[in-house]
């Protein structure tokens, strides 16, 4: 759970496709509309993100900065039955707006996340629809990229150190692989997408399996490298990890 956030702003509204409503951050935006969460209301102002994920997110060149916009879409045997509809419960248990929550919950514990910007949902009956706007961070690229390309020179250190960094402030990742740690050319580092994440007590059950599921992420992204190169690249994230968690960092 998070708590109260004096900087949160809630808009309902409703319009010809429906109803629903807007949770943003009243000190990036003023008020927000419904049409930004929408692609095509950008036209040549949103391109599509072309690595990682599912699809259904774009770069956005908005009035309030450069966003990313993304549309919460389903994976597996679920997107048979719907790409991008959720059962209803409440407001709050929305995928945006949970996702708003705990990324600005995280960036308050100083995590490195990328500042989320407003994120809507909209009701369909007993169904809804989410998506959610985030600060986007330029002149980065995946662990998953870097170690395709740089193999044992990609920041295994800086990644370990990262994630204890979020492990030390309760961040529960839902899934924690390797398109999801991003970095500059410098080594400094983001963890980004924290849906269905959530704040723990760090404990060491959950810390572990974040940590086999980017092993996992690692071992099935690794092209031609031999299992043994990213088991010693993976060794050495998790090395530096186990130091700064020892540390308190």
């Amino acid at each position: 759970m998070t708590g109260f956030d004096a900087a949160e702003e809630l808009t309902p509204f409703r319009d010809d496709s429906g109803y629903g409503a807007i949770l943003f951050d009243r000190n990036r935006v003023r008020q927000a509309s419904p049409e930004w969460f929408v692609p095509s209301f950008w036209q040549q102002r949103a391109r599509p993100v072309e690595s990682g994920g599912r699809g259904g997110a774009w770069f956005v060149d908005a009035p309030f900065g450069p966003a990313l916009l993304r549309r919460y879409l389903r994976g597996g045997l679920a997107a048979r039955v719907s790409r991008d509809r959720y059962w209803w419960h409440d407001a709050a248990s929305t995928r945006s707006f949970a996702e708003f929550r705990l990324t600005r919950a995280m960036a308050e514990k100083g995590v490195p996340v990328p500042r989320p910007i407003a994120a809507c949902y909209r009701r369909d009956g007993m169904f809804y629809r989410a998506a959610i706007l985030l600060e986007r961070l330029d002149d980065v690229r995946s662990l998953a990229d870097r170690a395709a390309v740089a193999g044992d020179g990609a920041p295994w250190e800086e990644a370990g150190r990262l994630i204890a960094r979020a492990h030390r402030a309760g961040l529960d990742h839902a899934d924690l692989n390797a398109h999801n740690l991003l970095f500059t050319t410098t080594g400094r580092g983001w963890i980004i997408d924290l849906d269905r994440g959530r704040i723990r007590i760090p404990a060491t059950g959950w810390r572990e399996r974040n940590l086999a599921r980017l092993k996992r992420s690692l071992l099935k992204l690794r092209g031609s490298r031999p299992v043994e190169d990213v088991e010693r690249d993976f060794g050495r994230l998790r090395a530096a990890y186990d130091r700064a968690w020892e540390r308190g960092y």
